[in-house]
């Protein structure tokens, strides 16, 4: 068994048993073919409980620094990120996160899952900020569909800023996909906007959550 399959199966039963989460519209994930998955953003651990409870791959970035992190506790971030499939990112740089999405762009192309948050960064107060149009630019390169997802209940499992995690029951609804017109990586900002757009009111039909029309902002130190 690859280390992707004894990863996903280990941390799918520990949270299914742990938090006992409520999960609706599994059958929205394509079953073939690539996918964009763009989800709300409450706690660290989503994109841990995206990948664990979907039932095909999805990629997602990481910190680069769980990746290089030195000792055994470095070593073991490490084989858990790469097995999980996360793609290690330097964050802060213009250049690099267009880099980062043409990464994302390339998995697409060779027919996988992959996964972004429109706000770019964890909610600390339950809104849902206004999407970068990264997604936008996603969907419209690569033609694939954007499958949206709204997770509700899963700041309570790790609270910013605390190194500890509780077992807690939470939601992860997934909604019908949404298919958009494939213009290839050169298009128009209005088209991508529209993209981003639909897609933030897809999550926030999914979520309930109260709406910001501001960019949600990264504290420093964030994780």
């Amino acid at each position: 068994m690859k280390a992707y399959d004894v990863t996903y199966q280990a941390v799918r039963t520990a949270i299914k048993g742990l938090c006992r989460p409520t999960i609706t519209g599994i059958e929205n994930v394509p079953e073939t073919g690539s996918f964009i998955v763009a989800s709300n953003h409450l706690s660290f651990l989503d994109s841990v409980i995206i990948q664990a409870l979907m039932p095909r791959p999805v990629s997602f970035f990481a910190k680069a620094e769980y990746f290089t992190t030195p000792g055994v506790k470095g070593r073991l971030m490490k084989s858990f990120f790469t097995a999980v499939r996360s793609i290690p990112v330097e964050r802060g740089e213009q250049a690099e996160a267009v880099a980062a999405l043409k990464t994302l762009l390339g998995i697409l192309e060779k027919g996988d899952g992959v996964g972004i948050y429109p706000e770019g960064t964890r909610s600390r107060d339950g809104r849902l900020y206004r999407g970068r149009t990264g997604v936008g630019w996603l969907a419209l390169a690569s033609g694939a569909p954007v499958v949206p997802v709204g997770l509700i209940g899963t700041e309570r499992l790790q609270p910013a800023d605390k190194n500890w995690i509780r077992p807690q029951h939470f939601t992860m609804k997934i909604g019908a996909p949404l298919q958009f017109e494939h213009l290839g990586q050169k298009h128009a900002l209005p088209a991508r906007r529209q993209a981003t757009e639909a897609v933030m009111d897809s999550i926030a039909a999914l979520t309930g959550q109260p709406r910001s029309d501001k960019y949600n902002e990264r504290p420093a130190a964030a994780v």
